[in-house]
């Protein structure tokens, strides 16, 4: 399984789909891992999605194992460069 097939990109959809999607990761394509990934402003909702996955839908099946912060820094529109910050949530299956 390749990085992009259990990552999940957090933006401007609603937010059920985005539980849906990790829940769908778990259950229906086996994975033993997911990664939920978010810049800016999006980071809270990356944390929500998480939360919701892991206590809601998947209670006793899945956890938070690790979480990453980084910034990147990019050129906006008008030539300035800019920092935007970043976060990777690592989740995993609970062994049986």
């Amino acid at each position: 399984m390749t990085d992009k097939d259990n990552s999940i990109f957090i933006g401007g959809k609603p937010f059920m789909n985005y539980v849906t999607g990790v829940v769908m990761q778990f259950t229906t394509k086996n994975a033993s891992e997911v990664i939920i990934k978010a810049r800016g402003k999006f980071i809270s909702r990356a944390v929500d999605v998480a939360e919701v996955a892991c206590k809601r839908f998947l209670e006793g099946q899945a956890k938070v194992d690790d979480v990453n912060i980084n910034s990147e820094e990019f050129e906006n529109k008008e030539g300035k460069q800019v920092r935007v910050s970043t976060i990777e949530i690592l989740m995993s299956k609970n062994k049986k």
